[in-house]
């Protein structure tokens, strides 16, 4: 199995159409379709359920897909470790972010490690949660930060820091006439919320409070 083999079948994937892939790859249909072919033949397995209408992913595929990512990631990180360490720097600190973390507080703290260890380049990851926490358990990253207080066994999580919650609304609602904003008098008017699929951490935290206030 080389690179370009999953280079192939990531462009399918990532497409659902063969033609797209290949304008995607800068080469032909036909190698693209042999490529897949001969990957195919190598796992054993149909990787794809191609017809003249449409192309999907087998479930072989599927499960195929959430590891091949993974491949290029930490091909890259290999990368980036060897000009690392051509430029000087004695290892690397890889943080993965989700949630939109506001870097409010973010660069102190990485200022402070790059003052205690100035020989450590510090390299930044904005992921989604889950690919975050499977980064972790995979090794590609070393830390990570996001709003999630509830995320397994097999990660440890500690406070960073706390924000308080707020609301945004407009310069004249009736809500500012209260200098703190009871929960109760916000929910008197619809809400408009992270899309959770980007925030899942944060819309976690959010639907807790929400669910203890319905109580």
């Amino acid at each position: 199995m080389e690179l370009r083999h999953l280079r192939c079948f990531l462009a399918v994937a990532e497409e659902l159409h063969f033609a797209r892939a290949a304008e995607k790859l800068h080469i032909e249909q036909s190698p693209l379709s042999r490529t897949v072919k001969e990957l195919e033949e190598e796992l054993g397995a149909q990787l794809f359920i191609r017809t003249s209408r449409s192309t999907r992913l087998t479930l072989a595929g599927r499960l195929f897909l959430t590891h091949v990512p993974r491949v290029f990631t930490a091909l890259e990180q290999a990368r980036e470790s060897v000009k690392s360490a051509a430029n000087g720097f004695h290892g690397q600190l890889r943080i993965a972010l989700s949630d939109g973390i506001t870097p409010s507080r973010l660069p102190a703290l990485l200022a402070r490690c790059r003052e205690e260890d100035p020989e450590i380049e510090i390299r930044l990851f904005e992921v989604p949660l889950a690919q975050q926490l499977k980064g972790l358990n995979d090794d590609l990253y070393d830390a990570g930060f996001s709003m999630a207080d509830e995320v397994g066994d097999d990660t440890i999580v500690e406070r960073a820091w706390e924000d308080e919650l707020m609301v945004a609304v407009p310069a004249r609602h009736p809500a500012l006439a209260y200098k703190r904003i009871p929960l109760e008098e916000v929910l008197r008017y619809p809400l408009v919320l992270g899309d959770p699929a980007v925030w899942e951490g944060h819309a976690r935290q959010i639907d807790r409070i929400l669910r203890k206030q319905e109580k």
